[in-house]
């Protein structure tokens, strides 16, 4: 890594995070006061507005959730109220956006500036300072998302760049834009590109901007825009939080990103789906030995409480999570030490969703826990564990991610290879003898790539005899599961309409691996056929979904494995020997153990203790 950053790194090391070292390594001289590590000693805590409003969040719904953080959070650590993408259109659309159309706003130098039918503050040139006065005036903190680039309005209008004789025309290249939304081009290195970023930061430090999240950054990950954002912060004069996203950013790039940003996501967008929260185990134990001081890998966002108001994905909902999945992964997301940004929308929270987030033992460690790590995965039973600088005492987090194992490809009725964007047409045709049957499951599994935009559809899915035919679409199903949102009918699983190959359906089913659809078969029926691809929704974003089709006529689902089970722990694996006292840091109770702990725990939720040597 630069010598700057290592040896600003050593300098912060009394701040709690440097999980990679022990405890006795991480005794320094305190952070100098130039270092933007030190802007953030604890995971960034905070609210933003995707999750439930995706890129259509207004000032009056800013401010409602910025009111109930001031009166419900802000005494637990909570503190940043981000506003999230396309705060610069005035007429974008809920699940989706307004490319066709959009009425952009921006100044003569190219920069975006708030949507004032959206944000009336920002009337007359005020841009986001009045909101962000009005948070500071609470003790809150303001955060922006941006996309990585140059405006491509500015590009074709030629605006200039701010004390330069250059305009945005001359620092583009169309090389790297996103696929998934097209507002922006790549600023390539060379006169004018950090000129233009450093007229960026200077309009965002003006409005009193203190955090920033920048998107389509970390994967694929652009090294030069990262560099150059963070010099445009540091000549900014303001202490803004940098954010990179989405992720998964390249590991190989840890260093970098850690010399360069206060934070990195680790995964693409994290919603409430059990199938996404069971991957950041492997996700978090891969990062774990990269969280530093003032520079934390980001496992996203919590999709918690209600969501989907007007939100890119999924309807108006509270969270699919269960509690006990919700235990999982504020456990997870706080012994990793995370940021934590709330994505539902605060005022419309229950207590349970309240106590999640403010509940000070599970806080204080996570604010302050260092050696982070997971202590050992047994198949789907996992433990983490940390230490506390402070005491010496261990925390300890068990994990029950047992699920229903589904039988093996190979016993099924038909299954497809694996689909993915450069499959011809994104799509293979079903044919599968069905004569005798009773049911039938209709089964999409993850292609294993990582990719979670692994949007399925099952087009014109038909039942016939010879000539009589029917279609599956019109007949209700037993059950249905998506890994992300729900089985649609006629639809999309995101609630657009079925497009494969370029080719819109109007008769199928969406979903989203990993999947399973239970139908109980009319008689009398000795064919299902079908086509099943990759939806558009996948095939568009980043490198595209993988999925797998199966069919079954028999029920693929193994016997489910016990509700609660025991997890064993040896003491003397964190370091203790002879009686200690545990305290359970959700619920608050205490008891003693010796030689070995192993308390029950649910399947898909979690316990999380702090173990203290010695007795009550």
């Amino acid at each position: 890594m630069p010598s700057t950053f290592r040896r600003n790194a050593l300098a912060l090391t009394l701040l709690a995070g440097l999980a990679s070292q022990p405890l006795a390594a991480q005794k320094a001289a305190p952070a100098a006061k130039s270092d933007f590590h030190a802007w953030a000693p604890t995971p960034p805590m905070g609210w933003n507005s995707w999750d439930c409003y995706g890129p259509t969040v207004t000032e009056a719904e800013v401010r409602a959730n910025a009111d109930y953080m001031a009166r419900n959070l802000k005494s637990s650590g909570w503190e940043y109220v981000v506003v999230d993408i396309r705060w610069y259109v005035g007429n974008d659309t809920a699940h989706g956006y307004n490319e066709k159309n959009p009425d952009w706003n921006l100044d003569a130098y190219g920069r975006f500036v708030p949507a004032v039918n959206r944000f009336p503050s920002a009337a007359g040139g005020k841009g986001f300072k009045p909101l962000a006065d009005y948070l500071h005036g609470q003790g809150l903190k303001f955060g922006i998302h941006i996309m990585r680039g140059v405006p491509v309005v500015a590009v074709q209008r030629k605006l200039p760049i701010l004390g330069t004789k250059l305009t945005a025309a001359d620092i583009y290249t169309k090389e790297g834009q996103a696929g998934w939304l097209h507002d922006m081009y790549t600023v390539k290195a060379g006169p004018g590109a950090q000129e233009y970023y450093d007229s960026l930061f200077k309009l965002y430090a003006s409005w009193g901007l203190d955090f920033v999240k920048v998107d389509d950054l970390s994967e694929p990950y652009h090294k030069p825009e990262v560099e150059m954002i963070r010099r445009a912060i540091d000549k900014s004069g303001r202490k803004i939080v940098f954010s990179t996203s989405p992720g998964e950013t390249p590991v190989a790039e840890a260093q970098h990103v850690a010399a360069n940003a206060n934070m990195w996501r680790t995964v693409g967008d994290f919603w409430d789906s059990w199938e996404q929260l069971k991957e950041h185990f492997e996700v978090c134990n891969r990062w774990a030995p990269h969280i530093r001081p003032g520079a934390y890998p980001d496992a996203d966002m919590l999709p918690l409480g209600r969501l989907g108001i007007r939100a890119e994905r999924g309807d108006d909902r509270m969270s699919r999570f269960t509690r006990d999945e919700q235990y999982t992964l504020m456990t997870l997301w706080s012994i990793f030490r995370s940021p934590l940004m709330f994505g539902g929308d605060l005022p419309s929270n229950d207590a349970f969703t309240l106590s999640l987030l403010t509940n000070q033992n599970v806080l204080a460690m996570h604010h302050r826990s260092t050696h982070n790590r997971q202590l050992f995965r047994r198949g789907d039973l996992v433990a983490w564990t940390a230490d506390d600088p402070a005491t010496g005492d261990k925390f300890l987090a068990l994990f029950n991610a047992q699920d229903q194992e589904l039988a093996p490809a190979s016993e099924a009725a038909w299954a497809s290879p694996l689909i993915t964007r450069q499959t011809p047409g994104q799509s293979q045709p079903v044919d599968v003898d069905i004569s005798g049957a009773t049911r039938l499951y209709l089964n999409v599994r993850d292609g294993g790539d990582g990719i979670a935009w692994d949007h399925a559809d099952w087009l014109n899915p038909t039942l016939s005899n010879g000539p009589a035919t029917k279609s599956l679409a019109e007949l209700p199903w037993q059950s249905a599961t998506a890994g992300w949102g729900q089985a649609t009918v006629n639809k999309s699983v995101s609630g657009a309409p079925l497009i494969v190959g370029s080719k819109t359906y109007a008769q199928g089913i969406g979903t989203h691996a990993n999947s399973l659809i239970e139908y109980a078969l009319p008689a009398g029926y000795t064919r299902f056929r079908a086509m099943a691809g990759l939806d558009q929704a996948g095939a568009a974003q980043n490198t595209g979904g993988t999925l797998q089709f199966l069919v079954f006529t028999k029920s693929p689902l193994r016997p489910a494995p016990a509700d609660s089970v025991q997890i064993p722990v040896a003491l003397a694996q964190l370091g203790l020997q002879g009686t200690c006292t545990v305290r359970d840091l959700w619920t608050g109770k205490v008891s003693t153990a010796a030689g070995e702990f192993a308390p029950f725990v649910r399947r898909h939720g979690a316990r999380m203790y702090r173990i203290s040597q010695g007795g009550k």
